[in-house]
């Protein structure tokens, strides 16, 4: 079997890069950066104001003048007026541009105004260039302000914005066939036999996949048959970039994937991996070098695997450089296997002093997906022992 660290290895090794196009910039939220993003000109584009009130020139001030005339008003989106004469003063809206001449802003709380005159109080403290944002300070024109592989949220979105991308290349989204397998299956508005249940594990592998916002999604049910199963794989790996499966990977008579998988000349990577649950997860490349998953078609396996595997390696594919890895404390202890690699479901609460604790939420048995709903991920024991007392620490894996 393989270990855990390999199979995730193994998975990126064989996931190639995704394409890019290009998307309106409405469009690009939660998308991944595919291009350098350099700012257009200086941030600020000019000397520009932070504070309602009167823009001076401070050798004035250092001159003991304490009443201006003001002869203008400079609002934010207007030409700059200019400070010329000693004494004089222009009144200034925060986000205007610094009036030519003038160097310092002296906030309107300090002021009185009677008529043109502004008289500042006896007790204000005024400094050289005060309440100034001094034009490319943030940034200068021609930096880079967005690295490729960026994850677009509403940060990124104002700084391209504010850089004129109206289209912004981003990572494609691969269209991800998601397949489920088993003559017990039936769709959620289909009429239900007592020996039937409801396909559910399609529909939480697109929920990850949607949720993450890595991957156009379809889902189909196959049954078990070998000669369906060959038929629609094929014309999946024709249509789709990425194949998930659910079902049909373990060693009972009707596990066919496996099987069918090597008559359409796909290619194993790894069969099995040392955890619980999940263990018979199978990954491996088509005849066209297309990533095919298959996961066991136990409900928390199914999800377990996506979270643990798909979704990391569909990140990677994007461009997105991999996250720090999240480490929690258990908040109880927790049973675990000294064989096998034990991907425990918990919840998230946080300690009086700020730390973040993990409640193991134990599922009866794998096929338990209703004890996965309130549960926030999973945390990953390594084999090592049996139980795993209170304070350990963990790597959390978030659904």
């Amino acid at each position: 079997m393989t270990e855990v660290a390999e199979a995730e290895a193994l998975i990126l090794e064989h996931l190639p890069r995704l394409g890019v196009c290009r998307q309106p910039l409405a469009d690009c939220v939660d998308r991944v950066l595919a291009e350098e993003v350099t700012a257009e000109r200086d941030q600020p584009p000019f000397d520009r104001v932070t504070m309602d009130g009167i823009a001076i020139a401070a050798r004035d001030w250092d001159a003991g003048i304490r009443t201006y005339e003001i002869i203008g008003t400079q609002a934010a989106g207007a030409p700059p007026l200019e400070v010329g004469a000693r004494a004089a003063c222009v009144e200034v809206m925060t986000g205007a541009m610094l009036p030519r001449g003038a160097d310092t802003v002296i906030p309107v709380e300090r002021i009185a105004r009677e008529d043109r005159a502004a008289t500042v109080d006896a007790r204000a403290s005024v400094a050289h260039r005060q309440y100034v944002h001094r034009r490319g300070s943030d940034r200068q024109a021609g930096v880079v302000v967005l690295a490729a592989g960026a994850r677009i949220g509403p940060p990124e979105v104002a700084v391209l914005a504010s850089v004129g991308r109206a289209t912004v290349t981003v990572a494609e989204l691969p269209r991800v066939a998601v397949v489920s397998t088993g003559d017990e299956l039936v769709d959620v508005d289909e009429p239900l036999a007592d020996y039937q249940i409801r396909s559910s594990n399609d529909r939480a592998i697109e929920a990850s996949l949607i949720r993450a916002k890595l991957a156009s999604v379809s889902r189909s049910r196959v049954r078990d048959d070998v000669a369906a199963l060959r038929s629609a794989l094929a014309k999946l790996d024709a249509d789709a970039d990425v194949v998930v499966l659910s079902g049909g990977v373990s060693m009972g008579q009707f596990d066919l994937v496996p099987g069918v998988l090597a008559e359409l000349g796909a290619r194993l990577v790894f069969h099995r991996v040392k955890q619980r649950p999940g263990k018979p997860i199978w990954f491996g490349t088509s005849a066209r070098g297309k990533p095919i998953f298959a996961l066991p078609g136990n409900p928390v396996s199914t999800l377990v695997c996506a979270t643990r595997y798909l979704l990391p390696a569909l990140r990677a594919a994007a461009g997105l450089a991999p996250p720090p890895a999240e480490v929690v404390t258990l908040a109880a202890p927790a049973e675990a296997s000294a064989e096998l690699t034990h991907f425990l479901p918990v919840k998230l609460s946080c300690s009086p002093a700020g730390a973040a604790l993990a409640t193991p939420c134990p599922t009866n048995t794998s096929g338990d997906f209703a004890a996965l709903a309130g549960t926030d991920g999973f945390v990953e024991l390594p084999a090592r022992r049996s139980e795993y007392p209170a304070g350990a620490t963990a790597r959390l894996f978030r659904w």
